[in-house]
Protein backbone atom coordinates (compact mmCIF):
# COMPACT_ATOMS: atom_id res chain seq x y z
CA UNK A 1 0.00 0.00 0.00
CA UNK A 2 1.46 3.39 -1.10
CA UNK A 3 2.45 5.65 2.00
CA UNK A 4 1.63 9.50 2.36
CA UNK A 5 3.53 12.15 4.49
CA UNK A 6 2.00 15.30 5.76
CA UNK A 7 3.83 18.33 4.90
CA UNK A 8 2.66 20.74 7.11
CA UNK A 9 4.29 23.67 5.56
CA UNK A 10 1.28 23.40 3.71
CA UNK A 11 -1.09 21.33 5.57
CA UNK A 12 -2.99 22.17 8.87
CA UNK A 13 -0.45 25.34 8.34
CA UNK A 14 -3.08 27.36 10.49
CA UNK A 15 -2.36 25.43 13.45
CA UNK A 16 0.40 25.28 15.51
CA UNK A 17 3.19 22.68 14.77
CA UNK A 18 2.75 20.17 17.30
CA UNK A 19 -0.95 20.19 16.66
CA UNK A 20 -0.69 20.00 13.16
CA UNK A 21 1.04 16.52 13.55
CA UNK A 22 -1.51 15.11 15.60
CA UNK A 23 -4.11 16.64 13.08
CA UNK A 24 -2.06 14.53 10.26
CA UNK A 25 -1.93 11.14 13.09
CA UNK A 26 -5.84 11.49 13.30
CA UNK A 27 -6.30 11.69 9.31
CA UNK A 28 -4.12 8.53 8.28
CA UNK A 29 -1.25 10.01 7.47
CA UNK A 30 1.97 7.73 7.69
CA UNK A 31 4.41 10.27 8.21
CA UNK A 32 5.05 14.17 8.44
CA UNK A 33 7.56 16.41 7.18
CA UNK A 34 8.01 20.40 7.46
CA UNK A 35 9.46 23.31 5.92
CA UNK A 36 10.75 25.94 8.75
CA UNK A 37 9.99 24.82 12.06
CA UNK A 38 12.54 26.52 14.27
CA UNK A 39 10.32 29.14 16.11
CA UNK A 40 8.84 25.98 17.47
CA UNK A 41 11.15 24.38 20.43
CA UNK A 42 12.33 21.01 19.27
CA UNK A 43 10.91 19.45 22.55
CA UNK A 44 7.86 19.97 22.05
CA UNK A 45 7.52 18.51 18.37
CA UNK A 46 9.41 15.31 19.47
CA UNK A 47 6.92 15.29 21.88
CA UNK A 48 3.98 15.88 19.13
CA UNK A 49 5.79 13.08 17.52
CA UNK A 50 6.22 10.36 20.15
CA UNK A 51 2.64 10.54 21.52
CA UNK A 52 1.32 9.87 17.49
CA UNK A 53 4.07 7.39 16.27
CA UNK A 54 4.67 9.60 13.30
CA UNK A 55 8.40 10.12 12.25
CA UNK A 56 9.52 13.55 10.81
CA UNK A 57 10.97 12.81 7.73
CA UNK A 58 12.68 15.76 6.94
CA UNK A 59 12.71 20.16 7.20
CA UNK A 60 14.56 23.11 4.99
CA UNK A 61 17.46 25.01 5.63
CA UNK A 62 16.43 28.66 6.09
CA UNK A 63 15.57 30.94 3.87
CA UNK A 64 17.57 33.67 4.82
CA UNK A 65 16.64 37.33 4.78
CA UNK A 66 12.47 37.25 4.04
CA UNK A 67 11.99 40.99 3.78
CA UNK A 68 14.77 41.15 1.16
CA UNK A 69 13.33 38.12 -0.81
CA UNK A 70 15.61 35.42 -0.15
CA UNK A 71 14.89 31.65 -0.68
CA UNK A 72 17.63 29.78 0.17
CA UNK A 73 21.48 30.78 1.31
CA UNK A 74 23.91 27.92 0.01
CA UNK A 75 24.66 29.22 -3.90
CA UNK A 76 25.22 32.69 -2.73
CA UNK A 77 28.71 33.10 -2.51
CA UNK A 78 28.54 36.36 -0.76
CA UNK A 79 26.49 34.20 2.33
CA UNK A 80 28.54 31.55 3.39
CA UNK A 81 29.10 31.96 6.45
CA UNK A 82 25.05 32.45 7.20
CA UNK A 83 24.74 29.56 4.82
CA UNK A 84 26.83 27.23 6.75
CA UNK A 85 25.17 28.38 9.97
CA UNK A 86 21.82 27.62 8.45
CA UNK A 87 23.17 24.05 7.81
CA UNK A 88 25.07 23.70 11.44
CA UNK A 89 20.79 24.68 13.00
CA UNK A 90 19.21 22.50 10.27
CA UNK A 91 21.22 19.38 11.85
CA UNK A 92 20.62 19.93 15.17
CA UNK A 93 17.12 20.61 14.73
CA UNK A 94 16.67 17.45 12.81
CA UNK A 95 18.86 15.36 15.72
CA UNK A 96 16.93 16.95 18.50
CA UNK A 97 13.56 15.04 16.33
CA UNK A 98 14.78 12.14 15.04
CA UNK A 99 14.40 13.69 11.33
CA UNK A 100 16.65 11.82 8.63
CA UNK A 101 16.53 14.31 5.71
CA UNK A 102 17.80 17.97 5.34
CA UNK A 103 16.95 19.98 2.13
CA UNK A 104 19.55 22.70 1.26
CA UNK A 105 17.96 25.19 -0.35
CA UNK A 106 20.17 26.52 -2.76
CA UNK A 107 18.69 30.50 -3.08
CA UNK A 108 18.54 33.26 -5.94
CA UNK A 109 21.65 32.71 -8.08
CA UNK A 110 23.66 31.98 -11.50
CA UNK A 111 27.00 31.45 -12.68
CA UNK A 112 29.74 29.38 -11.92
CA UNK A 113 30.75 31.13 -8.49
CA UNK A 114 27.69 30.10 -7.57
CA UNK A 115 28.07 26.41 -9.00
CA UNK A 116 31.28 26.46 -6.63
CA UNK A 117 29.69 27.71 -4.10
CA UNK A 118 26.91 25.52 -4.10
CA UNK A 119 29.19 22.50 -3.95
CA UNK A 120 31.30 23.79 -1.56
CA UNK A 121 28.52 24.39 0.52
CA UNK A 122 26.94 20.97 -0.14
CA UNK A 123 29.89 19.35 1.24
CA UNK A 124 29.76 20.77 4.13
CA UNK A 125 26.80 19.76 4.83
CA UNK A 126 27.12 15.94 3.57
CA UNK A 127 30.02 16.17 6.18
CA UNK A 128 28.13 17.39 9.07
CA UNK A 129 24.77 15.00 8.75
CA UNK A 130 27.28 12.21 7.73
CA UNK A 131 27.96 10.65 11.13
CA UNK A 132 24.26 11.20 12.24
CA UNK A 133 23.18 9.26 9.44
CA UNK A 134 21.05 12.07 7.89
CA UNK A 135 20.85 12.58 3.98
CA UNK A 136 21.09 15.66 2.83
CA UNK A 137 18.65 17.09 -0.92
CA UNK A 138 18.49 19.10 -2.70
CA UNK A 139 15.23 19.98 -4.93
CA UNK A 140 15.38 21.68 -8.55
CA UNK A 141 12.23 24.36 -8.58
CA UNK A 142 9.90 25.46 -11.36
CA UNK A 143 10.66 29.33 -12.91
CA UNK A 144 7.24 30.24 -12.66
CA UNK A 145 7.00 30.13 -8.49
CA UNK A 146 10.61 30.47 -8.01
CA UNK A 147 12.49 32.68 -10.89
CA UNK A 148 15.97 33.15 -10.50
CA UNK A 149 16.40 30.27 -8.50
CA UNK A 150 19.77 28.63 -8.84
CA UNK A 151 18.90 24.51 -9.64
CA UNK A 152 16.21 24.66 -12.09
CA UNK A 153 16.25 20.72 -13.46
CA UNK A 154 17.03 17.01 -12.41
CA UNK A 155 19.98 17.16 -14.88
CA UNK A 156 21.72 19.60 -13.03
CA UNK A 157 20.71 18.42 -9.79
CA UNK A 158 22.11 15.12 -11.22
CA UNK A 159 25.44 16.52 -12.52
CA UNK A 160 25.56 18.55 -8.72
CA UNK A 161 25.59 15.05 -6.77
CA UNK A 162 27.62 13.25 -9.16
CA UNK A 163 30.29 16.11 -8.48
CA UNK A 164 29.78 16.45 -5.05
CA UNK A 165 30.24 12.43 -5.01
CA UNK A 166 28.63 11.96 -0.77
CA UNK A 167 26.79 8.86 -0.09
CA UNK A 168 24.46 11.07 1.75
CA UNK A 169 23.41 13.52 -0.90
CA UNK A 170 20.00 12.82 -2.86
CA UNK A 171 17.65 14.56 -5.15
CA UNK A 172 14.27 16.15 -3.85
CA UNK A 173 11.97 14.72 -6.20
CA UNK A 174 9.07 16.95 -6.59
CA UNK A 175 6.51 16.05 -9.19
CA UNK A 176 4.86 19.20 -9.04
CA UNK A 177 8.19 21.14 -10.08
CA UNK A 178 9.20 19.00 -12.36
CA UNK A 179 6.30 18.37 -14.45
CA UNK A 180 6.36 21.93 -15.02
CA UNK A 181 10.09 22.29 -16.07
CA UNK A 182 10.63 18.75 -17.97
CA UNK A 183 7.44 16.56 -18.02
CA UNK A 184 7.67 13.15 -18.96
CA UNK A 185 7.48 12.13 -15.11
CA UNK A 186 7.55 8.65 -15.58
CA UNK A 187 10.29 8.39 -17.14
CA UNK A 188 12.28 10.73 -15.11
CA UNK A 189 10.86 8.63 -12.25
CA UNK A 190 12.79 5.56 -13.65
CA UNK A 191 15.77 7.14 -14.64
CA UNK A 192 16.78 8.76 -11.55
CA UNK A 193 15.59 6.60 -8.90
CA UNK A 194 18.82 5.73 -8.21
CA UNK A 195 19.67 9.46 -6.60
CA UNK A 196 16.02 9.95 -5.57
CA UNK A 197 16.34 10.50 -1.51
CA UNK A 198 12.27 11.87 -1.29
CA UNK A 199 9.58 12.54 -3.60
CA UNK A 200 6.55 14.77 -3.58
CA UNK A 201 3.26 15.20 -5.02
CA UNK A 202 0.50 17.94 -5.95
CA UNK A 203 -1.68 18.95 -8.73
CA UNK A 204 -0.57 20.60 -11.88
CA UNK A 205 -0.34 23.23 -12.94
CA UNK A 206 -2.40 24.91 -9.77
CA UNK A 207 -0.73 22.88 -6.70
CA UNK A 208 -3.49 21.13 -5.18
CA UNK A 209 -4.38 18.13 -3.97
CA UNK A 210 -3.44 15.27 -6.23
CA UNK A 211 -6.85 14.26 -7.47
CA UNK A 212 -7.15 16.66 -10.88
CA UNK A 213 -4.90 18.80 -13.40
CA UNK A 214 -2.53 17.05 -15.50
CA UNK A 215 -0.80 14.39 -13.57
CA UNK A 216 -2.42 11.51 -13.40
CA UNK A 217 -1.40 10.35 -9.76
CA UNK A 218 -2.71 6.73 -10.11
CA UNK A 219 -0.13 6.11 -12.84
CA UNK A 220 2.51 7.63 -10.89
CA UNK A 221 1.71 5.43 -7.75
CA UNK A 222 1.97 2.45 -9.83
CA UNK A 223 5.02 3.19 -11.64
CA UNK A 224 6.46 4.13 -8.12
CA UNK A 225 5.30 0.86 -7.18
CA UNK A 226 6.29 -0.86 -9.56
CA UNK A 227 10.17 0.22 -9.71
CA UNK A 228 10.08 -0.54 -6.32
CA UNK A 229 9.86 2.85 -4.01
CA UNK A 230 8.24 2.34 -0.63
CA UNK A 231 8.91 5.21 1.22
CA UNK A 232 6.12 7.82 2.17
CA UNK A 233 5.06 10.13 -0.50
CA UNK A 234 5.15 13.76 0.59
CA UNK A 235 1.70 15.44 0.27
CA UNK A 236 3.04 18.71 -0.53
CA UNK A 237 0.08 20.99 -1.94
CA UNK A 238 -2.08 23.76 -0.97
CA UNK A 239 -5.53 23.10 0.43
CA UNK A 240 -7.13 25.95 -0.59
CA UNK A 241 -9.25 25.27 2.30
CA UNK A 242 -9.90 23.21 5.57
CA UNK A 243 -7.06 20.52 4.69
CA UNK A 244 -9.27 17.46 6.45
CA UNK A 245 -12.23 18.41 3.32
CA UNK A 246 -8.96 17.58 0.65
CA UNK A 247 -8.18 13.88 1.94
CA UNK A 248 -10.17 12.54 -0.50
CA UNK A 249 -7.42 11.48 -3.12
CA UNK A 250 -5.59 9.44 0.17
CA UNK A 251 -8.38 6.81 0.39
CA UNK A 252 -8.76 6.60 -3.42
CA UNK A 253 -4.96 5.91 -3.54
CA UNK A 254 -5.26 3.58 -0.94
Amino acid sequence: MTQFSANLGFLWAELPLPDAIHAAKVAGFDAVECHWPYDVPARLVKAALEETGLTMLGLNTRRGDLEAGENGLAALPDRVAQARAAIDEALAYAGAIDARRIHVMAGYATGSEAHDTFIANLRYACDGARENGVTILIEPLNRYDAPGYFLTSTDQAQAIIAEVDAPNLALMFDCYHVQLMEGDLSHRLADLMPVIGHIQIASVPDRGAPDHGEVNYAHIFRVLSDLGYGAPLGAEYKPGGPTAQTLGWMAAAR
